[in-house]
């Protein structure tokens, strides 16, 4: 048998909360190991963990295809992939939908309610694939199914046209031969092309005892109880070539045809060419030219009373850093952050940059810090350096009781689709993997419980056997063996998205025919906190990808300095700043 051309085309991860066995860079490096064409991460209507196959796509040398698994309200379950730039902004603008649309459900950070008429809006780029398997566990393999099968198929076709396949799944559930022949009946019936795919839920075969614990927990049940429900064999991860070829033998030219679609594909995640809002700036000043005259300015009241004016040292620093900036196009940045700070000293909020931008006198002529470059020898390229090529990134601490009015300023200043927080992945650690696992397992309350009373807060993976043991627990029996195992596997693995202390992104936002808004870069979706919303990457995809953002941050210190700030001018003494 030989080894065709092939790229996996349904493939879900571990962002697929719950329902996916493997991280996205597992998923990519198997399928490089295996000679595919490309893979597609299609997670459960989101783009969260696409960053990450990304960057190892890249450093493997395989295609990656961003798509999304997508289960309507009111149609069969849908598998779509972005075709190019105008695809990728549909998905991202289409997920977004949905999730605003489930604002509100107890899942709301995790819910997408999406109907046909939702996705036909956003079809333009986008390549779509009907999950036959979908459609058979519906019940349309029944006798006199073929047509309500057909059906299902044919909504789609109306959508799509001639950018809508059929995947044909099979996973030596013991009827793949009859399944194939159904699967060509609902083809030949629809003349809508057949692709063979994986559904593919893990890297390797190893993976599936993970897999069934995670349904399991999913469920709120053990995996003893929910075994009916559970996959009925290990093998919906990658294989090799020649097992595919076997598999698919009867429909070779499915096989050869996911190839193709993975050349149709042509979009990638470096094609995104993030856009920082514009600096407003008054009219007939360009930003650098407005950046500057705000610096001198600030830097002559900063240095107001003081013989000679400014300081020869903070002149020379000013004019370096201006000069680096405008070389790197950061100007509108500064002034973004320059007016969030304003804003806050209008307000009466107390407020101080910190970190690597207290190396910056811009900053302090801003206002933005309260650090005088003066007193101190400050390196501006510890904050940007040219050889880095890395993004700014300004921390700002705020009162930590009045933060929130900065976060809904920004907002507000924005709109809300062009500014969002920032996600943070929360992800299992050795406790809360231990908790849901020994749940699975079927472990007593009370005895997970004191197991997760022994555990310290340094303890690795590798003290879990001798915490079992002082749990009362043999660790060498078959459950706590399993449990071992199985926490080694899931400590990491996302459990759900969070939203990052204080990050905001920005972005320029439409301009007549140009898409540029922050739900054409990324899918947003509703905060656990009303009023809030966030994308669906974190800090470290914003850094692999160069966007920027701002960190509005909350300090409780700041709030007490207000106090005692308040209480020393009320008592007759002098107005202080923390300058």
């Amino acid at each position: 048998m030989h080894e065709p051309a092939y790229a996996e085309l349904h493939c879900r991860s571990n962002f697929s909360f719950l329902e996916g066995g493997s991280h996205p860079e597992e998923l990519v490096e198997r399928a490089h190991s295996l000679g595919y064409e490309a893979i597609a991460i299609t997670d459960q209507a989101t783009l969260a963990g696409i960053v990450r196959a990304h960057g190892t796509a890249k450093q493997a040398g395989i295609k990656l295809i961003i798509g999304a698994h997508l289960e309507p309200v009111d149609a069969m379950p849908l598998v779509v992939w972005a075709t190019d730039r105008m695809g990728y902004s549909q998905l991202c603008r289409l997920l977004t939908r949905g999730h605003a649309a489930a604002e509100g459900d107890a899942a709301a950070t995790t819910a997408c309610r999406l109907s046909l008429a939702d996705i036909a809006a956003h079809a333009e780029g986008l390549l779509a694939g009907v999950p036959l398997a979908a459609i058979a566990a519906a019940g349309m393999r029944d006798a006199g199914g073929l047509r309500d099968a057909s059906e299902a198929v044919l909504q789609w076709r109306d959508v799509f046209d001639d950018r809508l396949v059929a995947l044909a799944e099979v996973a030596l559930e013991g009827d793949d031969e009859e399944r194939l022949r159904w699967y060509v009946a609902v083809g030949r019936q629809t003349r809508v092309p057949l692709v063979a795919a994986g559904d593919v839920r893990y890297h390797a075969r190893s993976r599936l005892p993970l897999f069934d614990a995670l349904t399991a927990v999913r469920h709120g049940c053990t995996v003893e109880e929910i075994r009916g429900r559970l996959l009925s064999n290990g093998e919906r991860h990658l294989h090799d070539r020649r097992n595919i070829a076997s598999r698919f033998a009867a429909i070779a030219e499915a096989v050869e045809r996911s190839a193709e679609i993975a050349r149709t594909c042509t979009f990638s995640l470096a094609e995104l060419r993030y856009e920082y809002p514009d600096a407003n700036v008054p009219e007939g000043r360009t930003p650098a030219a407005h950046l500057a005259d705000l610096a001198w300015r600030g830097a002559a009241k900063r240095y107001r009373g003081i013989p000679g004016g400014i300081p020869e040292k903070v002149r020379s620093l000013i004019e370096h850093e201006l000069a680096l900036v405008a070389e790197l196009g950061y100007e509108a940045y500064f002034l973004t952050v320059f007016d969030i700070v304003r804003f806050a000293r209008r307000r009466g909020i107390l407020c101080q940059g910190r970190g690597s931008a207290a190396n910056s006198a811009i900053c302090y002529c801003l206002g933005i810090t309260s650090v005088d470059p003066s007193r101190m020898d400050v390196l501006f390229e510890r904050f940007i350096s040219r050889e880095r090529c890395e993004a700014p990134d300004i921390d700002i601490d705020f009162e930590h009781d009045r933060r929130e009015e900065v976060i809904q300023y920004v907002y507000e200043t924005y709109g809300r689709s062009r500014a969002a927080m920032t996600a943070e992945v929360i992800s299992y650690r050795l406790r809360s993997a231990v908790r849901d696992l020994a749940k699975a397992l079927g472990l007593s309350l009370d005895r997970v419980e004191k197991i997760a009373g022994v555990l310290d807060v340094g303890d690795g993976v590798e003290a879990l056997p001798q915490r079992l043991a002082e749990a009362g627990l043999d660790p060498a029996d078959d459950t706590s063996t399993r449990l071992t195992t199985l926490v080694g596997q899931l400590v990491g693995f996302p459990r759900h998205l969070g939203q990052h202390v204080g990050g905001m992104v920005m972005t320029r936002g439409s301009s007549g025919e140009r898409r540029g808004d922050l739900c054409d870069l990324v899918p947003i979706q509703p905060a656990a906190m009303d009023g809030r919303t966030v994308i669906q990457w974190d800090k470290n995809d914003l850094d692999e990808l160069g966007i920027l953002k701002v960190d509005c941050l909350a300090l409780g210190m700041l709030s007490c300095i207000r106090r005692a700030f308040d209480l020393i001018e009320s008592a007759g003494g002098p107005k202080l700043t923390l300058a």
